[in-house]
């Protein structure tokens, strides 16, 4: 009888077939969650590093799952090809190990590349997500190749461990959106990760005896450098909530002046001392809007959509003792640096709740406000769901016949936003009035448009353009008005925004200045 021999495989020859000793079901099930949850981790944490440069748009967004779902391809076509290659034992560590300080490193590099190489922070930022998620993505194949010990359990096989791998994605999303972000800074989660991943891979080798004492001491040793140019780098936080980064910067010039920065854009000028200072021009128009339609110091029944610093709910406060705020802001950590920074107490007059503007909306009673003040913003952008005709329809329904609706918006170049805000506000409330700065209204004798801010006052009664353009002079905006034939013209054929289509991102993209 002859005898059959077989050479044990080299390097480059295809991998045994076989699961090596003590890993079973349980290791790999671990493995697969652990780098698709990390996956999920590194995307949504990708969005708060790149919002202060890009802000927090739909491009933003749209962006890193492109680029987080082209990482995933990548890493699973890629994983597959090399296993089938070479012995996936030998290269499962190194891939978490590898992955782990590219995790680490993305925070210093993204905030380096955005505040001393800006043309690069795009290509940074790719490179960032698609590295680590490649990488955490080849993790499912090798796996999988190695516990394909017997055909008839292939489909078991693939479909748990796919399964498996949903789950992780699942609890990744999850942790890091409802917990993670709500208590830890971005950096320390990216830099935690790196460290837990460089970790696992060393477990991983342990497990099979390629454990390389040198290998590990080099990649913790990598995580913590990049945890030390994590907090080193530029671009950091005073606190990190659930939508902003954030810092309070005191005014060098005086000595009770902060200004509140939303991820790196100037929201809020606040003088903790004196109320009635009003620093950007957007808050005195809101100013002069709210008194010519409401003379005297009466006080007020306000609503705000958008919190911010609390600028103007503090000065109605001041100027009309007696006036009623209530503030819907979406971000929890807002409010709590409004009250430890600005000093801003419920006994003021001012009532915070920590909610979505438009579900908000809903439960105001009908006919109960005087004033409601929009200045709700995301990154430079008005939430699209608060400028639609709908949204309007319940401002207009919360107003009592002689209020007002006042809101700051944001545009540039063409003003296709503004605009289309504006026609959209005119099929709502009988009375539109525009201001803004008068080389953007295209008001004679004043050329050129490169956009800012600008205020609208929406009411179903007449409100006296000469008075508004009055109280602008007298508060020095340079500001202009807009009224009757000469904003119908301005507003041309704007499209009306709806629930069912309100392109705000799309409208304000081409016209958005380069950071």
């Amino acid at each position: 009888m002859a005898t059959v021999t077989a050479d044990l495989p080299d390097d480059d020859a295809p991998c045994p077939t076989s699961a090596p000793a003590g890993f079973g079901a349980a290791a790999a099930a671990v493995l697969v969650f652990t780098s698709s949850a990390a996956v999920l981790v590194v995307e949504i944490t990708a969005l708060r590093l790149l919002a202060p440069y890009l802000g927090l748009t739909l491009e933003t967004s749209t962006l890193v799952i492109g680029i987080a779902l082209s990482a995933i391809a990548l890493g699973s076509w890629a994983g597959g090809r090399i296993s089938d290659r070479v012995d996936p034992r030998r290269l499962i560590g190194q891939t978490l190990g590898a992955s782990g300080v590219v995790v680490a490193f993305t925070p210093a590099a993204v905030r380096a590349a955005a505040e001393w190489a800006p043309p690069t922070l795009l290509l940074v930022a790719t490179l960032t997500i698609l590295l680590p998620g490649a990488l955490l993505s080849a993790v499912t194949p090798m796996v999988t190749k190695l516990r394909l010990t017997d055909l008839t359990e292939t489909g078991t096989i693939v479909g748990s461990l796919s399964g498996v791998g949903t789950v992780g994605a699942i609890i990744g999303t999850v942790m890091t959106g409802f917990v993670l972000i709500a208590r830890v800074p971005v950096s320390a989660i990216l830099v935690g990760l790196g460290l837990a991943l460089v970790l696992s891979g060393i477990v991983f080798e342990w497990r099979l005896r390629a454990w390389n004492r040198l290998n590990a001491v080099g990649l913790t040793a990598a995580v913590a450098l990049a945890g030390l140019a994590a907090y080193s780098a530029p671009g950091g936080c005073d606190a990190e909530t659930q939508y902003h980064c954030v810092r309070v910067v005191a005014d060098a010039d005086h000595e009770g002046g902060r200004t509140l920065v939303l991820d790196g854009i100037r929201h809020s000028y606040v003088n903790i001392e004196d109320p009635e200072v009003l620093q950007f021009a957007y808050v005195r128009a809101i100013a002069s809007a709210v008194e010519t339609a409401f003379p005297g110091a009466d006080p007020l029944q306000a609503y705000h959509l958008g919190g911010g610093g609390m600028t103007f709910p503090r000065y109605l406060s001041a100027t009309r003792p007696g006036t009623q705020s209530l503030v819907s802001e979406i971000d929890a950590g807002v409010v709590s640096i409004d009250r430890e920074a600005f000093g801003v107490e419920p006994d003021s007059g001012i009532a915070v709740r920590v909610e979505d503007g438009r579900i908000a909306l809903r439960r105001l009673p009908s006919e109960s406000r005087d004033v409601v003040v929009g200045d709700a913003f995301g990154g430079v952008s008005v939430p699209w769901h608060l400028t639609t005709r709908e949204a309007l329809e319940d401002v207009r329904r919360v107003l009592t016949d002689d209020g007002v609706y006042v809101a700051n918006l944001i545009d540039h170049a063409d003003l296709e936003f503004v605009r289309a805000e504006t026609a959209t506000l005119a099929t709502v409330f009988a009375n539109i009035l525009v201001m803004g700065e008068r080389r953007n209204l295209g008001i004679p004798s004043q050329t050129g448009v490169d956009g800012g801010n600008f205020v609208i006052l929406a009411s179903d009664r007449p409100v006296d353009p000469v008075a508004v353009q009055s109280s602008l002079d007298a508060r020095s905006t340079a500001w202009g008005v807009l009224s009757g034939d000469e904003l119908t013209a301005w507003i041309d054929d704007a499209a009306i925004l709806t629930d069912d289509f309100a392109p705000v991102d799309q409208l304000l993209t081409p016209n958005r200045p380069q950071t």
